[in-house]
């Protein structure tokens, strides 16, 4: 779908995107994308891989990323074509940098000769430079005031919906949204595994307690009660999480005394954790990587979010999503505003959380309300 052209920054826009949407590249048949990070970064850019291989369908799209993002896709359809690890690198992958494996990957990538390279990486700092290095005929991407050019750039600012922040830079690279968030079909012959059990004559109620950020953690106790009150209500309940998650989804299952609910944390792979998730009727967690995947695979969650997570990586409909947002705009230790982030001002040191004040009665009856959503639809 085509609209009325005009000028921008010296290319032509056609059409309406997030932000413009510039002329495509010619003769694009290998498309690098670079996105480190977590599990939710990954899907965070998934709408941008999404229109990026609509814009380019003879492409091929190597995704430029991390051991967890090659597991997820590996147990999902998705746009991407190839994926390549990083090397640990400052600013793109964290870790002990080795001077001749970064040469080895360097000579690599370039004998792969890139037509176009995409940056969804930050704000470009330590980013754009590991673009450029990858010999792409055309770059594009993100960029801060202090981080170096790219052909076409987005200005970083970090109060930004991820996924549309994605969506912006992939319509610099003249890609029209597909979707505005991220869809995922599970692999076929995926199956739940044993561990998490099977009883279709109750809803069943997903947990993920943990967050990277120990900020973002609602408090052990309200999970419990939440836990607890769910399967009073005659759901089964599952606790999941990764192994340094094991220890807290233990304690809140043993706090909820109550059979119906029960820990897999630990205990999952990545097709395992899909395939979980998948069979959910709704998942509960703090700003999470499984949230965001659980939404991507069209399963109804309730997110518990700080309000700036909110802005940047919350759910845009609230049909099948629910979330409940805290407002608190200093650290409740030590009153520095936290509301300043990323290049703007330091972390302070303290980990105390930001949402201990939503209240368990509304999550739980948003579990409610979208179990017995997720009931009428099945009946009709």
């Amino acid at each position: 779908m085509e609209g009325p052209t005009a000028r921008f920054g010296g290319s032509e826009q056609v059409g309406a995107g997030v932000g413009p949407i510039l002329e495509k590249f010619d003769a694009v048949s290998q498309i690098a994308v670079l996105r480190g990070g977590g599990l939710g970064d990954l899907l965070f850019a998934v709408p941008a891989l999404a229109a990026l291989k609509a814009a380019y369908p003879a492409a091929t799209i190597t995704l430029l990323g991390t051991p967890i993002h090659r597991a997820l896709l590996e147990a999902v359809e998705s746009p991407v074509d190839k994926v390549v690890i990083l090397p640990f690198a400052e600013g793109v992958r964290p870790g002990d940098e080795d001077p001749d494996e970064l040469a080895a990957f360097f000579a690599d990538m370039r004998c792969r000769n890139f037509d176009l390279a995409v940056q969804l990486h930050g704000g470009g700092r330590y980013s754009n430079p590991f673009l450029q290095r990858l010999g792409a005929r055309h770059t594009v991407g993100t960029r801060t005031p202090d981080a170096a050019h790219l052909e076409r750039s987005v200005p970083y600012l970090y109060y930004q919906h991820e996924p549309l922040r994605a969506l912006e830079v992939a319509g610099f690279a003249g890609a029209f949204p597909v979707d505005l968030e991220a869809r995922l079909v599970p692999a076929a012959g995926g199956a739940v595994p044993e561990a998490a059990g099977r009883d279709r004559a109750r809803p069943l109620v997903v947990i993920h307690p943990g967050a990277t950020d120990p900020r973002r953690r609602w408090p052990t106790q309200k999970f419990a009660q939440l836990a607890a009150a769910c399967a009073a209500d005659g759901s089964r309940v599952l606790l999941i999480g990764d192994s340094s998650e094991r220890e807290l989804a233990d304690r809140i299952a043993a706090l909820a005394a109550t059979p119906a609910v029960h820990s897999i944390a630990g205990e999952l792979n990545m097709a395992g954790l899909v395939a979980v998730l998948a069979d959910a009727d709704v998942v509960v967690a703090n700003d999470s990587g499984p949230r965001h995947l659980a939404q991507a695979l069209g399963v109804p969650t309730v997110g518990i979010y700080w309000v700036g997570n909110v802005i940047n990586a919350g759910a845009l409909g609230r049909s099948l999503h629910r979330v409940h947002a805290s407002w608190i705009t200093a650290c409740p230790t030590c009153g520095i505003d936290i509301t300043q982030v990323g290049w703007t001002a330091p972390r302070c040191a303290h980990d105390d959380s930001l949402v201990a004040d939503i209240g368990v009665g509304d999550v739980y009856e948003d579990v409610r309300s979208l179990n017995a959503l997720k009931s009428a639809t099945q009946a009709a």
